[in-house]
């Protein structure tokens, strides 16, 4: 990669990455085990919470936030090993996003994406492509983002002799601007058939809008873009046969590659129960500090830490925060035996439409749950901080608004609606890798 970019993903204020140069020698050991992981995700997290409200104020594209990131080594942490990857399972993963979403919800949306689109290769890609890609984004520690979403417009691939020509433009992708690698995806000459690829972002062909200033997530640089006729060999179209110019089913045609979809779904979950689980942290911290009892009522405390209705309210939202990410727990656990079920890629067909739809309805009761109870608290919160912690400085609205821009998403009611068909008629969801 250049150091000057030849698109227009620097013609904006960025966050200065040397701010985080420190982080180069003190987390210069890669962690080991599953509990090294999740511990470092925390130490991330204690990083980027010192000052996540003035940095959102200030809604500077998170370059530096990246290099903290690449830093920490959070990254690799599902990559092989022989390539310098940490090769934790899913379940480790989603606990690192968790982490790191609650101490900054945009950061843990972007580590958790990256982690969706840098293992893409795994899901669709032959094992060939698979092999390739990871090793060049695992020994190179990418940020990879992904222009991926099934509600626009496909973008438009064509064939030109041993080259494919990707032509369109996405309303969103989400952490381009500061991405080394973009995942793209389209349909090939106007049939159904779609082609995922990875491409470099650094190009004058990929053209950002610049224009995502939403009430939440705003450190996701989550934009529109163009993708003006972006050239890539035939070789890096995943789980395509070049010769015949088909997807090939054996890898394309199986129930395995819809895996995505609940994949993802469980990112976005996790990081929900992050930013939670960060509401709860930042209210809790202000009222023990700031927070003053009622003066009137016959009940009258010293301390808001004596007030029954807070006491009360604190524990309720603390039992159901901590009951949804055992859910979520546990849907993570359910992915990783699934994927397990894999040793080699070659394998991967023993993974059945059946298992695929089970693992989905853990996910969708993760994500049905960790809306309700994220949305719930972190608006919550206002009850037992008081009317002074509506203060800008403050900064508690940040959670509510991270939480309410990204659960519309999707619409949960689609999530309950597909649980009760499991529930009342035994319907497991058909699987595609985009519903």
């Amino acid at each position: 990669m250049s150091a000057e970019t030849a698109s227009n993903a620097r013609k904006i204020d960025s966050t200065d990455p040397k701010v985080y140069d420190e982080y180069r020698t003190t987390w210069e050991e890669q962690p080991k085990t599953d509990a090294d992981w999740i511990r470092r995700a925390k130490e991330v997290a204690s990083v980027l919470g010192k000052d996540a409200g003035q940095r959102e104020r200030d809604n500077r594209s998170p370059r530096a936030e990246i290099a903290l990131l690449k830093h920490s080594g959070l990254l690799k942490v599902l990559g092989s090993q022989k390539y310098g990857g940490g090769e934790q399972p899913w379940s480790v993963g989603y606990h690192v996003i968790r982490e790191v979403a609650r101490g900054d919800g945009s950061i843990g949306m972007l580590l958790g994406y990256h982690l969706l689109w840098s293992t893409i290769a795994r899901i669709v890609g032959t094992p060939a492509q698979a092999e390739h890609f990871e090793e060049v984004i695992i020994s190179n520690n990418y940020f990879v983002s992904g222009a991926v979403n099934p509600r626009d417009h496909d973008l438009s691939i064509i064939r030109e002799g041993e080259e494919l020509i990707i032509d369109g433009f996405k309303f969103f992708n989400t952490g381009g601007v500061i991405s080394d690698l973009t995942v793209l995806e389209g349909s090939f000459e106007g049939t159904s058939d779609h082609i995922f690829t990875v491409v470099k972002t650094d190009q004058p062909r990929i053209v950002f809008g610049h224009d995502w200033n939403n009430i939440g997530l705003r450190l996701t640089e989550s934009g529109s873009v163009k993708i003006n006729k972006v050239k890539v060999p035939w070789s890096d179209a995943l789980g395509w046969d070049p010769e015949a110019a088909k997807p090939d089913l054996s890898i394309l045609g199986i129930p395995y590659v819809t895996l995505l979809l609940p994949t993802i779904q469980l990112v976005f979950s996790n990081f929900y129960l992050g930013i939670t689980w960060g509401a709860l942290d930042a209210a809790t911290a202000y009222t023990k500090q700031s927070t003053r009892a009622w003066p009137v009522g016959g009940d009258v405390k010293e301390s808001a830490t004596d007030e029954f209705y807070i006491l009360s309210t604190y524990g309720n939202f603390f039992a159901h925060v901590r009951a949804a990410t055992a859910l979520a727990d546990r849907a993570g656990d359910e992915i990783t035996r699934v994927y397990g079920k894999v040793s080699n890629l070659d394998e991967r067909s023993k993974v059945s439409a059946e298992e695929r739809g089970e693992v989905s309805e853990w996910v969708a009761s993760a994500k049905v749950v960790a809306t309700d109870v994220g949305l719930r608290v972190t608006s919550g919160v206002f009850e037992v901080t008081g009317a002074k912690a509506t203060a800008s400085k403050v900064g508690l609205d940040r959670f509510w608004r991270d939480i309410r821009t990204h659960t519309l998403h999707d619409p949960v009611a689609y999530k309950n609606r597909e649980l009760g068909r499991y529930q009342l008629l035994g319907e497991l969801p058909t699987p595609t890798w985009y519903t």
